[in-house]
């Protein structure tokens, strides 16, 4: 299925997860290192390809919650999504990620906090991208 393209980033890597990524506004610009974890060197002062998708991935969720909170015609007074993704051995081999969403939403019920973070999991474009192939829970938590 074909998408209407509105816009476009473009981003460069050099060097995989031990080398730099940057994108072509300059704004992003960042070493990467493999964490220790990992069996990497863990350099201070680096970043990960997972930690990009988290910061990527919590922006976008949190504005497709706001986009469904006024389609439902549910305003709250704020969205806060903290996004954790998980990188580990895939059943099968390879490598697989997992996400966690911890979603603050205030100034509505929990009932309405969680009809707006389904909904706006539903539209939201990584969450369709990733839908089926990564393990995505999600905590919901109204806030008065």
């Amino acid at each position: 299925m074909a998408i209407k393209v509105l816009f476009t980033a473009h981003a460069t890597a050099t060097g995989g997860r031990n080398g730099h990524t940057q994108a072509d506004d300059g704004l992003i610009s960042v070493d990467l290192s493999i964490p220790k974890a990992m069996g990497g060197p863990g350099k201070p002062n680096t970043s990960t390809p997972e930690h990009l998708f988290a910061a990527g991935y919590a922006a976008c969720f949190g504005s497709a919650c706001e986009f469904a909170s006024r389609q439902l015609k549910i305003i709250p007074k704020a969205i806060t999504v903290k996004s954790a993704v998980g990188i580990g051995e895939a059943p099968g081999g390879g490598f697989g990620l997992s996400v966690e969403h911890d979603v603050e939403v205030r100034g509505v019920s929990q009932a309405d906090a969680e009809k707006i973070v389904a909904a706006g999991h539903k539209v939201c474009p990584y969450s369709r991208a990733i839908n089926g192939n990564v393990d995505v829970k999600i905590k919901v938590t109204a806030v008065p």
